[in-house]
Formats: structure tokens, sequence, C-alpha cells
């Protein structure tokens, strides 16, 4: 079931700009002084006021711990509602990462709800839509956390499964409420991201999702699933524009130590964004 990725990789074309690509992130901005610590925008979750509390913002610190860890410097993004002011924002920014949430909202693509879907707060849902589209059009480099991958292959003209349990039956179980370690093997496409990631070695990753990816969108392939056969990541196929999704949480601390890799590649990514642009 896996889907072959083309012929180019990643790998390749990291290798042919300069040989700061073969160490790991931090490592090349200390045999780089000059190379400033990318910006790196989150978005954050929302929830609307009620009687017993006002709206507020929140972030889970695993997502900037993560960023600054790999070597950048992450910046939280509340949920604007003017698209000029986040163009202004995202002038700024050298990458962005997409966090984990609730539910999309099916009906914003056609679809029906499930009994199951637990809803993101509609404000952060529009903000999410809004930035997605204006970073494919920018073609900054993004990584897709959970429903951030989500979000960003079904902006890009893929489809997601609503409920796994129904829509796969065969599958193994994505989400288990009396669980939150709860986890599943994954399997990586061989000449990927997620290989130079994770290499030959077994994989085991969390899983608290009981929505997935369907169709991939076009310029995109799938780069890890579960044994069963479930989407857990998927990257760009296009040769100026890094973006990689996955449907686990590298930012957890009960992730491997190879997790933080994920976001090492993004900071790899923003850099060979930089170095395309100024020979461009």
């Amino acid at each position: 079931m896996a889907s072959k990725m083309p012929g180019r990789t990643h790998k390749d074309d990291y290798s042919e700009l300069d040989d700061l690509f073969a160490l790991p992130f931090q490592a090349a901005q200390v045999a780089n002084k000059s190379v400033p610590k990318p910006l790196i925008g989150i978005n954050m979750d929302f929830r609307s006021g009620r009687k017993d509390f006002p709206a507020f913002a929140i972030l889970s610190a695993g997502y900037y711990d993560s960023i600054a860890k790999a070597g950048g410097i992450p910046v939280a993004i509340p949920p604007l509602t003017d698209e000029d002011d986040l163009h202004r924002v995202l002038d700024l920014l050298d990458g962005i990462v997409l966090c984990g949430g609730a539910d999309l909202d099916p009906r914003r693509d056609g679809f029906m709800l499930h009994p199951s879907m637990r809803l993101l707060d509609r404000r952060r849902e529009e903000f999410d839509r809004m930035l997605v589209r204006l970073v494919a059009e920018r073609r900054i480099p993004v990584l897709g956390i959970g429903c951030g991958m989500q979000l960003l292959n079904i902006s890009l003209g893929g489809s997601l499964f609503y409920h796994i349990a129904e829509d796969l039956p065969l599958a193994l179980p994505h989400l288990d409420a009396t669980d939150q370690n709860h986890g599943h093997a994954l399997v990586v496409e061989p000449g990927s991201l997620m290989q130079r990631i994770y290499g030959e070695s077994e994989i085991r990753v969390s899983s608290l999702h009981h929505m997935a990816v369907d169709d991939v969108a076009p310029d995109f392939a799938v780069t890890a699933r579960c044994p069963d056969g479930v989407v857990e990541a998927i990257e760009s196929t296009v040769d100026d524009w890094f973006a990689m999704g996955v449907q686990f949480h590298p930012e957890e601390d009960r992730g491997t130590k190879l997790d933080i890799c994920i976001f090492e590649q993004l900071m790899l990514g923003v850099r060979r964004t930089r170095k395309l642009r100024m020979v461009g």
C-alpha cells in the first residue's frame, strides 16, 4: 500500500548546496555563525469566551521547545482575522509549524459532521485555513502536525477519512481515550525525509487520532504509514517547497530522541529555501 516516491529525493537536493547540510542543524550553525537562527511561526489553539472565562489562545510547550532545540526561534501567532496583518507577520518569518488540535469541520469541504467529531473553535479554523493558503502561495517551509497535516492535505486538494473505525474497519486502533500513551509501529518510505530521519530501525509513534488522510494532495507523496496502511506522514514533491506533515506528535515528551530531527529537517528546509532564493 506504500506510495512510491519520485526519482529525486530531498537528500539529493541538499547535497548539491553545501557541506553544512551533512551536519545536524545546530552543529551547522556553529560551523557557520553568519547564518542567523530562523524565525518559525506556530499557530495557536483558541477557546472562545464563555460566562465563566474569557476567550484565550494557548500553545503546548512541546512545539516551541522543539523548535528551539532544533535551532530555531519560535514565534507564536494568535488567530488573526485580517489577511493583511497575517501577510505582515509572514514577511518576517522563515518557516511555519502547524500544530495539532481538535477536528476540522468537514462541512467546510462539502461533507457531513460525524457524531465522533470534536471541532476546532471556528475562529481558529478560519485562521488556520487562511494561514495554510498563504503559506502555500508563498512557498514558506512548513511542518504540519496532527490536524495540521490533515489541513495541509485538504487545503491543497487531498481528502480525509473522517472516522477511521468506520471508514477503515480493518485498521488498527488509532485512538484510545483511556491511554494517552497509545501508539503503533511506523513503516517509512525509502528515499524519503522520514527514512533520512529514522533510518531502517523499527519505529513506534504516538497515535491519538480518529481522522486520517485519504486521497493525498497533488504534488505530495506518502512517506510513512501505520502497518495497517493508514497514512502517517506526507511530504511535498515540489523542488522549491519544503512541506512535510506527520500525523503523530514528535513534540511530545513521550516521543523518541529521533523525533527532534523532524524539526531539524524543517530548519534545513528553511536554509535550503534561503539559499535557493539568493541564487534565484
